[in-house]
């Protein structure tokens, strides 16, 4: 699995940065894996800010398997429900709207993103039971996942732990889709296509409504609301292509299927929780926003 370092943010150079690194699949897994996002605040936490010690997420239709390898982080919710402790090892589904997590100042951790039908497939999980949902894996996961995810959790190095999810992942999932590869890592929107036309062209029913029926089993969520993720993903893309210029936004939305600017800018405040320009600044300047840079 080839991996990816966050390039260096001119806007945050005041402070240490938490090195976070981005790990693709190999070509035979990148139909199941999305990605390993792995990142570390040790040696470097203990000086931030306490905003810097959050995280801020976009909703997305992935499932996810995470590790805290050393601290501990808590699930914020919206709604002002108490922070919820999350588990060394936990299981996450799709979510529908952005999330905030709040780290210990110093900690390590791995986020292991797959796909969710591939989840269903390999589990035998319903995506749609775990919407919005963190679990403690070892309560939704066999044996076997769950030898491989304290083995993940007890080896050396990131290297290592890539290199067990992989080897674990490898048989079971090519014993799934004989020949299977792919050709890197899909765009959600070319995912929630290919969602369509399979489940437009297998089973029992034709109908639109059967479709989205196996659409919705398969991944958990509609495919409006696929296709309305994978925009916002393309958005991001595109808006990055700017690099420290002005984004041309109206282009943006033109370029990436949006109605016009303006409905750009309410899919983006859903999907992310804040209007594009504002969420390209606290990109830059913020370390709670990690995702975003380490998944460009």
């Amino acid at each position: 699995m080839a991996h990816l370092a966050t390039p260096p943010q001119p806007a945050l150079a005041a402070l240490n940065r938490a090195p976070a690194q981005l790990w693709l699949p190999r070509i035979s897994l990148s139909q199941c894996i999305r990605a390993v996002v792995t990142r570390s605040t040790l040696g470097v936490g203990r000086d931030w800010p306490p905003a810097w010690c959050e995280n801020h997420f976009p909703a997305s239709p992935l499932c996810g398997l995470s590790w805290f390898i050393h601290g501990h982080t808590d699930l914020l919710h919206a709604d002002g429900r108490p922070p919820q402790r999350l588990p060394p090892i936990y299981f996450s589904g799709p979510f529908t709207q952005p999330t905030r997590s709040r780290n210990t100042p110093e900690g390590q951790g791995l986020m292991l993103m797959l796909l969710p039908d591939a989840v269903q497939a390999l589990t035998g999980l319903d995506p749609s039971q775990y919407v919005n949902r963190c679990v403690p894996a070892e309560d939704v996961l066999d044996d076997a996942w769950m030898a491989m995810a304290r083995a993940v959790r007890e080896a050396p190095d990131d290297a290592t732990r890539v290199g067990l999810i992989e080897a674990f992942l490898e048989p079971r999932w090519q014993a799934l889709r004989p020949g299977g590869g792919g050709t890197g890592r899909p765009h959600l929107q070319d995912w929630a296509q290919g969602l369509a036309l399979r489940a437009a062209a297998s089973g029992v029913g034709r109908s639109l409504r059967a479709a989205e029926r196996r659409i919705k089993g398969w991944a958990g969520l509609p495919l409006r609301e696929l296709r309305g993720m994978g925009r916002a993903e393309q958005a991001f893309f595109r808006a990055l292509a700017a690099g420290d210029g002005p984004v041309p936004w109206a282009e943006v939305a033109a370029d990436t299927g949006y109605a016009d600017q303006s409905h750009l800018c309410r899919e983006t405040r859903r999907v992310t929780g804040f209007a594009p320009g504002e969420l390209r600044r606290r990109i830059a300047e913020e370390e709670g926003f990690w995702i975003y840079r380490v998944w460009g």
